[in-house]
C-alpha cells in the first residue's frame, strides 16, 4: 500500500521546557513552587507542512508550549503522574496529534538523585 496511510507519523520534538509549579504530596510542595522539566514528542503527518510550507498545516510547537506553561504553571496536583496525563491530553486536543510522549523530571524530588521523573504514551483513543 503507498500514500499516507502507509506512512509512519513524523515527530515534532519539544525538549527543556522548564516550569515552576505546585507538585507533591508532602505538606511543604503544597505551598512552595518546585522546578518541573518537560520533553514532548508529538506524532503527527507533517506531508503536506512540508510540501506547502504553511504554518497553518502543523502543530504549532510555540502555541503548544504556551499551552503547556500556562497548565502546568496553574496547576496544583499531588502526582506527577496526574500532571503528565494533563499535560498529554492538552496536546492531544489538536486533532493532528495522534500521539504524544511526555517524560517528565521533577529536579531535586530525591536527596539522594539529580531528578525523578516518568515517561508516559497517550494517543487519541485514550480521550
Amino acid at each position: 500500500m503507498n500514500g499516507p496511510e502507509s506512512r509512519s507519523l513524523d515527530r515534532i520534538l519539544i525538549e527543556g521546557l522548564r516550569f515552576q509549579c505546585i507538585i507533591g504530596i508532602n505538606d511543604w510542595e503544597r505551598v512552595a513552587k518546585q522546578p518541573i522539566e518537560i520533553d514532548l514528542t508529538l506524532y503527527v503527518d507533517l506531508a503536506k507542512a512540508a510540501e506547502s510550507d504553511d504554518v497553518e498545516h502543523t502543530v504549532n510547537y510555540r502555541t503548544v508550549s504556551q499551552n503547556v506553561r500556562d497548565f502546568v504553571e496553574g496547576s496544583s496536583f499531588g502526582l506527577v503522574e496526574k500532571l503528565s496525563d494533563g499535560v498529554a491530553r492538552l496536546c492531544l486536543q489538536d486533532e493532528r496529534v495522534q500521539r504524544v510522549d511526555v517524560r517528565l523530571m521533577k529536579p531535586g524530588a530525591l536527596r539522594l538523585g539529580r531528578s525523578v521523573g516518568l515517561d508516559i504514551t497517550r494517543t487519541r483513543d485514550d480521550l
